[in-house]
């Protein structure tokens, strides 16, 4: 297994295991986020904040993970299924979908990582809105 590939296992570890701190310490210092179907962000602090809001509004386990390394190492990618629980309104989703009773969803994901200096410099999140919302709406 490539470093890269290794780095990648761990920020997904570190995510299921709910460690915070571990996770963020997998991450540049000036770490690019694109949130899927979102905006961007640029900074630990504001992954921080991101990942303090998801952890209220939601609780996700991530398996089946796929990583792919660039020959260099310098990117990766990784597709994987989220199984995760709607546990607090977020006020983020769009209009009409149904408030958070711990409803389920599984949901194919994937993540474009840029590498740096043995740590996560970017990730850019992707999946289907239209299937979680459909999943949580019932």
């Amino acid at each position: 297994m490539s470093d890269a590939e290794t780095l990648i296992r761990a920020y997904y570890a570190a995510f299921n295991a709910g460690d915070t701190e571990v996770f963020l310490a997998l991450l540049t210092d000036d770490v690019v986020h694109d949130i899927s179907q979102g905006g961007r962000e640029v900074g630990k602090a504001a992954f921080r904040r991101f990942m303090g809001h998801m952890d209220r509004c939601y609780r996700e386990t991530i398996t089946d993970v796929t990583v792919m390394v660039s020959q260099d190492g310098s990117r990766a990618a990784a597709e994987f299924l989220v199984h995760g629980s709607y546990i607090a309104t977020d006020p983020g989703v769009p209009a009409g979908t149904a408030a958070a009773n711990g409803q389920t969803y599984r949901l194919p994901a994937g993540a474009f990582f840029t590498l740096r200096e043995g740590k996560v410099a970017r990730i850019s999140n992707h999946y289907n809105l239209g299937d979680w919302i459909r999943q949580v709406n019932g």
